[in-house]
């Protein structure tokens, strides 16, 4: 799909147009994930961010040639945040 431009209004709003909320399944409204990369806005359906999500936990896994249940999973990544 091409890029559109749209405006931004003074309260910040943008209005997605038909026929991205068409192919992205959003006809009738939905929620959508925002991010900012490197000065690029991104927009993701949540179903395409848990997918994301799905397949970062795949490859890590695989990198660390375990298999974990999810719980220890989340258990190693806090003894990793927690440092």
């Amino acid at each position: 799909m091409q890029p559109v431009k749209v405006r931004v209004s003074p309260s910040g709003r943008v209005s997605l147009p038909a026929e991205f909320r068409r192919t992205l399944g959003l006809e009738k409204g939905g929620t959508v994930v925002m991010s900012l990369d490197e000065g690029d806005i991104r927009i993701r359906t949540v179903s395409a961010s848990v997918r994301r999500a799905q397949a970062a936990a795949r490859d890590l896994l695989a990198k660390s040639g375990k298999t974990l249940t999810v719980d220890e999973f989340l258990a190693e990544r806090r003894a990793d945040w927690d440092g």
